[in-house]
Formats: C-alpha cells, structure tokens, sequence
C-alpha cells in the first residue's frame, strides 16, 4: 500500500529556482542574506538579486548558453550561492564538485558532465589544473583570483544586458550533483527547477523558519543537502545563511555562539561532537533552537544524549532531531517536524525516526525478496514517489531503469518500518553503498582503484559500523598477487593516492579468495559475517 502524507498537498510554483528562491530580496533590502562566520563579510539579500543577475549577465556575454554545464569546485563561502543562482539564472546547469576529489575524480566528472567551464578557488587550482589537463574545459575562473583566470569581481563588474531566458522549470536541469545511487560509479542526477522548487516548498509546513533566523552553513553546498535545506530554503524563507569552509569543532562552536546561530542542520558525527567532546562546554549554544540530522541514520541514543547535554538538564531547550533524503530526492522526501508543526492530534516525534512524509510524497514499504509491500508493521525497502524525484541519471538509461520506475516510484535501498502515526523509520540498507560522515562511499569505486595495485589480485570492499561513532568504515578484504609482501599500510597508501579522504580504506584484511556467487558477484554479506565476529 501507498502511505501518503499526513499533511495537505502544497502548491509547487511553477517557476525557475532563482525567481523562487529570490523572490523576496528586494523586501527583505538590507538584511542579511550570507554571513561569512570566520570574517563575519556580508551580503545582504538585495546585494544577492543584484549580483545573482550581473554574474546571469556576465556568463551569457561569454557565450554560455541555456543547457551549458558549469562545474562549481569550490567550498562553503558567502559567493557560492550567487555563483549557484547566476549560473541557473542564465539557464546553465551547475554540476557541484565535492572540494575532498582529487584531480583523477574531477576530471571524470567533467568529461561525463559534459562541463564547459570549471569554477574554483585559488587554493584549489592545481588541483583544478591537472583534472583540466586530463579533460580540458574552455575556461577555468577563480573566484578570488589568479594570474590568467577570470576573477568573480571581474565577471560581477560586467555592464552586459541583463538577461532572461525561457525556463521550463519542469523539464530544464538546474543542478547534476553526482552520486553513486543504490550502488555503482558516480552518475550525474539530473535535477529540474521544479525539483528544488517543490522540496523547499514541501518542507515549508513542517519547518518555523522565519526572517531573522540565522542558519550555520557547515554541511558542504556542493552536497546536495548543503544545498537545498541549508542555502536554498535558508535563503527562500528570509533567513541569514552563516557559512564556515570547513568543519572544525571549535569554529563551529564559536560561531554558533558570536552569531547567535538558531538554526544548525548537521550530520551524525557533529551530533556526536556535540554529545561527547569537552569543548562543547566552552560556548554559550542557547541560541540554538533546532539542530535537524540528515546523510545518515542518526542514533536515538546519541540524539537524546546531545540534546540532554545541550539543555544542561532543563525540560526545554534546543530539540535534536532528523530527517531523510537522498541526492536523488532533491533531497528530502521525510522529516520531523517542529515543534508545534506536528500533524493534527500527534504528539512530539521520537527520536530515532526520520519524521513524517512531506507534502505531496508517496512511500511504500516494499518486500525486497517478492517485489510486494511489505506488511503491516513489517521492514521493506523504502520507494517514494512526489515531485522532487529526479529526472533520471544522465546518459545512464539503465542505471536510472534500475532506481526510478515506470509508474515513478524511486527505489532508495533503505530499509525502513512505519508506525501506527505515519513516522518511519530507517533500519537497513539494501544497497551496498557505505556512508562514511554523511558521504556516499560506492564499493565498486574503490575496489576499482585497488585492483590497479600490481601486488593485488583480487579485493572487495565492504561497510563496517564503528560501535563509538556509528559511521561505516571502508573496509578492504584483499587477495595478495603470489609471492607479493604487500602490507595493510601499502594498500590504504596506494587507495589515498586515489581517492578523495572521506573514500580511504580505513582497515585491510588479507584473505586467500574474494567470496563470489556463480554469477560472478562478491558475496558481501559472507565478508559482513566475518566482519562481525572481530
């Protein structure tokens, strides 16, 4: 059976992400719109419109054009979302770069992208450099500025004509972020206007987000998480966006304290810092109103202990809480709400849960053995079927056939339950895919690299959950070529080499043979058993 929302349909504006999301600027005026939390630089929300149409005007002038894609590698400042909203305002496409790759993984996604410029930063240029040497682009910009490359300043100082262009926003990509999926290499999923349209406007009933709130900006923006729920709905709904480039706990801390932050959407190892590390009790975090987890299941234990900390023993306070998505998903398609934001007669949501379907969503509950739903009370793989469901992977028929149905109902892999209130539940993962800190670690990507190892003749990669953090370890289980010496420390030196630091091998273990069926695929769940008896 289909569960459907409890809360009422909501309209989706029929609109381009940029006239949705800037909307209010000339309202909102001198407001702030981004905080740079380190400098504490400033761009108000009619500063935003202002540079969002110059930067649309400046990209048109240099022949980009509707369906262009522009490649954004660069981390969490106050100018990501104007180089975000000029690039869609002129009709281009923006495909994020997570900041961590390295040149091999960039220029990858280049040459399947299809990208034409690449947009970086100075401390990232040589890395810029080499992935574009590999696949060349026909200009690298550097928003802060580098001998030979177009700066951001010069781009926003054009005097070209505005420019409008026509925008479908229900066939015409705003966005290709790259994910892995339910397993595999990184696709590129394509995403419309209307996706990120409707699942800002989707979550507006669940989430009090006012103007004047101020938001911490830490999750990357090249995430698509980072992206929606941070920038985009912060920014729609007349908040201050406070960004930091990185995470680092004391920065995060002192900034959620100078700003009067009230709003922080993590993932579960910040949840842990919050719970455990010392340093939490060196700021004053009373601001804080809501703290939502997200890229990960988030533990009901963990989450009771950091909200408890957070309190310092009052009955109220700051409320932790979590929701669900995937990059396929826009990306949210579950939540909890906000206090007072509950469906009609329901009480506050348990922690452990990812909330309730937001408006206009459909989930099923699907027996992954038979293909039927799964009973009453019973696990089954999560499909969810609503308008923030992605176009399809690009130039993958197949491996958007393999997720997205024929009646539209996206297969997410993740097992879950749903109680008598319609609060669901994440349990399981069906897919192979590892989340390591909130990022999507495919097994076959890494066993790709190490295969290239002349000393290895054979290796698969699996998940293992760490008891303290509860993150999933890339874990190698690798066949030794004969007569090789080829240490533990040899093979997660040679994967670094290769791989952006949230992919690495994080243990090895020697094994005489790789568990196969006869088809030829890796028994995972064979080395998951031995895993569990360490």
């Amino acid at each position: 059976m289909a569960f459907t929302s409890p809360y009422p349909a909501v309209e989706i504006p029929e609109v381009s992400v940029p006239d949705f999301v800037l909307a209010r600027s000339a309202e909102l005026g001198d407001a702030p719109a981004l905080v740079d939390g380190l400098s504490g630089e400033t761009i108000t929300h009619a500063e935003l419109g202002f540079y969002v149409g110059r930067l649309a005007a400046a990209l048109h002038a240099r022949g980009l054009r509707k369906g262009d894609v522009v490649a954004v590698f660069c981390p969490n400042t106050i100018w990501y979302p104007v180089v975000f909203h000029g690039i869609a305002a002129a009709g281009c496409v923006t495909s994020p770069v997570n900041s961590l790759y390295t040149p091999e993984e960039i220029a990858f996604q280049l040459k399947d992208s299809g990208a034409k410029v690449l947009v970086t930063i100075s401390l990232f240029l040589d890395r810029a450099r080499e992935a574009t040497a590999a696949h060349p682009v026909d200009e690298i910009v550097v928003l802060d500025g580098a001998e030979g490359h177009t700066s951001l300043r010069d781009l926003l100082s054009t005097d070209a004509p505005a420019v409008q262009v026509d925008i479908d926003p229900a066939t015409d990509l705003v966005t290709l972020p790259y994910s892995s999926g339910t397993t595999g290499l990184p696709k590129g999923v394509m995403l419309t206007h209307r996706n990120l349209v409707a699942n800002v406007a989707q979550c507006r009933p669940l989430i009090d987000l006012h103007a004047g709130e101020r938001i911490i900006a830490v999750l990357p923006f090249f995430h698509i998480y980072g992206l929606t729920v941070l920038m985009n709905q912060g920014l729609q709904w007349g908040g201050a966006v406070v960004t930091l480039p990185r995470f680092d706990l004391e920065q995060f801390l002192r900034t959620i304290q100078d700003q009067k932050i009230t709003r922080a959407f993590v993932a579960p190892p910040i949840v842990l810092a919050l719970a455990k590390h010392p340093l939490v009790d060196q700021f004053d975090l009373s601001s804080l109103v809501t703290i939502n987890s997200g890229a990960a299941p988030l533990d009901e234990s963990l989450a009771e202990a950091a909200q408890a900390r957070l309190r310092k023993g009052a009955d109220t306070g700051v409320t932790i809480a979590q929701g669900y998505g995937m990059t396929e998903l826009s990306p949210v398609s579950h939540t909890t709400p906000d206090t007072g934001r509950e469906p009609a007669g329901a009480g506050p949501t348990p922690k452990g849960t990812v909330g309730y379907a937001i408006p206009n969503t459909e989930s099923r509950l699907v027996d992954p053995a038979t293909g039927e739903d799964a009973a009453p009370g019973e696990r089954g793989e999560l499909w969810v079927r609503g308008p923030q469901v992605m176009a399809g992977y690009l130039n993958n028929p197949q491996a958007t056939a393999d997720t997205l149905d024929a009646d539209g109902w996206l297969h997410t892999g993740d097992v879950a339950v749903v109680d008598e209130a319609g609060r669901f539940t994440v349990v399981d993962r069906v897919k192979e895919l590892i989340k390591y800190k909130g990022y999507q670690v495919a097994p076959a990507e890494l066993e790709a690299v190490l295969l290239t190892h002349p000393e290895i003749s054979d290796a698969a990669v699996i998940g293992v959950r760490d008891a303290e953090s509860g993150e999933e370890h890339p874990t190698a289980f690798v066949v030794r070529t004969p007569g090789s010496g080829i240490t533990a420390d040899d093979v997660m030196a040679h994967a670094a080499a290769h791989l952006a630091p949230h992919k690495k091998v994080r243990r090895v273990e020697f094994i005489e043979a790789v568990p196969k069926s006869a088809a030829g695929k890796i028994l995972r769940k064979d080395l998951k058993a031995v895993a569990a008896a360490w």
